[in-house]
């Protein structure tokens, strides 16, 4: 079983000339080791549709750069920049990957690429939610892969974004709220969009739960 998962990029000026970087985290490394499936990174948009033929699902993974308000027809805030935009990768990544029917899982700033790529909006800035090594609360619905995962209606994790979903894409179902309303997971079919870090958590469950429902099905 194979598994493409974007990788991210960061620029670290103090180790020039290797200052430009893609990464993963070993979180991913870990928990994929421990379930068997082999990870193909993606640094490119060039030749996903080969890509997309060779994978049997994706991960989009979180990121530290927003999306540019113009994919969703708003305009910046005036605090905010965009000198690079990964969400060409993301969106092309996702179409293909939906178009051949595969499953899709987004984590964070993924669950926010999913949305934007098929018609939803975003909350540019939103406080209280970087809490780094705190947990909250989310609520679960019933029937939803997060319940049938943890067979709970209440869970507590993690929370690393300052943005959020606000308008829901178009067929995708809210599966979880935070306390205060903040969305934290949507889902449609065999996408699955969530505000946090499970891989950061060691959830291994979670990930196995997403192969076992969406990629073993399949075989």
């Amino acid at each position: 079983m194979i598994l493409a998962i974007i990788e991210r990029i960061e620029n670290l000026e103090n180790e020039k000339p290797f200052h430009n970087r893609f990464f993963l985290t070993q979180h991913y490394k870990d928990i994929f080791d421990e379930l068997d499936v082999l990870l193909f990174p993606i640094i490119s948009e060039k030749n996903l549709e080969k890509v997309c033929e060779l994978c049997d699902g994706l991960i989009v993974t979180g990121s530290a750069i927003d999306i540019h308000p113009k994919y969703y027809k708003e305009e910046p805030l005036p605090t905010k920049t965009y000198e690079i935009d990964e969400f060409k990768l993301d969106k092309k990544a996702i179409k293909l990957f939906s178009d051949a029917g595969k499953p899709i899982l987004g984590i964070c700033g993924g669950i926010q690429s999913i949305n934007v790529c098929f018609g939803g909006s975003l909350n540019q800035q939103i406080e209280n939610h970087d809490l780094k090594n705190e947990l909250h609360a989310i609520a679960i619905k019933e029937n939803s892969f997060l319940h049938k995962t943890y067979q709970k209606n209440k869970v507590e994790v993690n929370s690393f974004h300052h943005q959020s979903v606000k308008k829901v894409a178009e067929g995708f179902g809210v599966t979880a709220y935070a306390e205060d309303g903040t969305i934290e997971s949507i889902e449609k079919d065999n996408m699955i969009g969530v505000q946090w870090h499970p891989e950061e958590m060691n959830d291994l469950e979670f990930f196995r739960n997403f192969v076992k429902t969406f990629l073993e099905n399949r075989k």
